[in-house]
């Protein structure tokens, strides 16, 4: 399915699948849209600001994509928050209903791997209510995603390392290509654990619908269920396939550099855990190599190493995105619909949250 490439006047749009709801984002605008559980919509509309506009470095390449990981975070926990205020049924008391750590670190990958594209930003100003138990949940969930997907698989590297014999340690070819097959094995075996949930099943079906309606934009034809529903549900630029290029620019990166440090510390187990310390932060400038290769994948002339490099990943999207019903592609058109509007300057309502009655009030 070919598709024509946006340009200055057809800007990069991405998204995110959230709770009940999709978020879309663009160089200029950010908007969520959510059903509510009474059949209501609330959309959030938002500038997107430049992230500090006298630091032009922070656009260049390489240094892009790593500001883009660290503000997916920021964008994808804030739009979690307004989807879980709206989308979710009120517990006793009408105490807005709040997701656990395990929905936390299902919504914060799916933030990570946002296939949302412009210049590096945050939203516009929204005064939130503080949230400490939400934010603290947020830091929980971070620090196991770090520990999940980084310091398991190298420890468990290191187990078999062990077994092997000594020609298998962290020096070697062999070691980091079998982390990289472990963080492989663990990112597939959850995702396909939780998307036997029911609440994974309704975010990956908004997650096809946010992929849908991408399609339908790029191709250029009018924001319509009819015209969305044809179109798959995978993507080149979504994140599951970026998941595939960071492990894989991970891999090349710790075999030409981790083997070149001395030994940190007598005990093997200490030193085992301080080249942990020093893999978090080299996952910036990985998700900046990767987030370059990404964006060259999806181009028509793109070199077929790369392209071949992202097909596991859009095999995953098998998983990661299902057919949403017409319920669930309308809220994905109106997030795109709102933010390409605010992208024209000629936005459709006010900064900040509106409630509408149904799907036609919105539309209209």
């Amino acid at each position: 399915m070919s598709a024509e490439s946006p340009t200055p006047s057809r800007p990069y749009i991405g998204g995110q699948a959230v709770i009940e709801g999709v978020m879309m984002r663009g160089p200029k605008s950010f908007v969520v849209s959510v059903r509510r559980p009474d059949g209501q919509i609330a959309i959030r509309e938002q500038p997107w600001n430049v992230l500090l506009p006298k630091l032009t470095f922070l656009r260049w390449p390489i240094f892009r994509g790593a500001v883009v990981l660290a503000e997916s975070l920021h964008t994808g926990y804030s739009a979690l928050k307004f989807s879980s205020e709206h989308g979710l049924p009120p517990e006793e008391g009408g105490v807005a209903a709040k997701p656990g750590p395990a929905a936390m670190l299902t919504f914060l990958m799916q933030s990570l791997v946002s296939g949302a594209e412009g210049e590096p930003g945050v939203p516009g100003p929204m005064t939130p209510k503080k949230d400490r138990d939400a934010d603290a949940m947020l830091a929980i969930a971070t620090v196991f995603m770090l520990g999940f997907f980084i310091a398991l698989p190298h420890v468990l590297t290191w187990f078999v390392g062990n077994a092997l014999g000594p020609g298998y340690d962290s020096t070697s070819v062999a070691f980091h290509v079998i982390d990289g097959a472990f963080r492989v094995a663990i990112l597939v075996g959850y995702l396909a654990i939780i998307s036997r949930t029911k609440d994974a099943k309704r975010l990956f079906e908004y997650h096809g619908a946010e992929h849908k309606a991408i399609w339908t934009y790029e191709s250029q034809q009018a924001l319509t269920v009819d015209n969305a529903r044809p179109f798959t549900t995978r993507h080149p630029r979504c994140g599951t396939s970026f998941l595939f290029i960071v492990v894989g620019v991970a891999v090349l990166l710790h075999v030409a550099l981790l083997p070149l440090l001395p030994r940190l510390h007598p005990n093997d187990l200490v030193n085992q855990l301080l080249m942990v310390l020093i893999k978090v932060p080299m996952a910036f400038p990985i998700a900046g190599i990767a987030f370059e290769l990404q964006r060259l994948s999806a181009r028509d002339n793109c070199p077929a190493v790369i392209t071949w490099m992202t097909k596991p990943g859009i095999w995953l999207q098998g998983i990661t995105t299902q057919p949403p019903d017409d319920r669930e592609q309308e809220i994905a058109l109106l997030s795109l619909d709102r933010a390409l509007a605010r992208e024209q300057g000629k936005p459709k309502s006010a900064e900040g949250v509106t409630i509408y009655g149904d799907f036609a009030k919105a539309a209209a």
